[in-house]
């Protein structure tokens, strides 16, 4: 079992910056691809980045990409989503989540079905 806290969400205005954080407890961390979805009432869960388990790959979807990084800190079994220039469609409820099944593959997957295990989500509000 794989148990996941998302922190750092909240409100903020358009333009600024927001740090996820997910800690991951349970399995080896350091083994597992991690990955932040996104979703708001109604629709469907979104890609937003993953990373595979050393760090050294990662992908982002293009409504992100240049914007958001994504990192991991395999020490303290954390994943981190930094976000600048925030937008206002950025508001969404942002989830961690952890693929258990597929050690030390440097894919990183952008489907949610490929991932294992879930956070409760952090909500991400940007004001215009």
């Amino acid at each position: 079992q794989v148990q996941l806290v998302e922190s750092g969400g909240g409100l903020v205005q358009a333009g600024g910056s927001l740090r996820l954080s997910c800690a991951a407890s349970g399995r080896i961390f350091s083994m597992y691809r991690m990955g932040w979805f996104r979703q708001a009432p109604g629709k469907v869960r979104e890609f937003v980045a993953a990373i595979n388990w050393s760090g050294g790959n990662t992908r982002y979807a293009d409504s992100v990409k240049g914007r958001f990084t994504i990192s991991r800190d395999n020490a303290k079994s954390t994943v981190y989503l930094q976000m600048n220039s925030l937008k206002p469609e950025d508001t969404d409820v942002y989830y961690c989540a952890a693929d258990a099944l597929d050690a030390y593959s440097d894919y990183v997957s952008p489907h949610s079905y490929e991932y294992g295990y879930w956070g409760q989500g952090t909500q991400v509000t940007v004001s215009s």
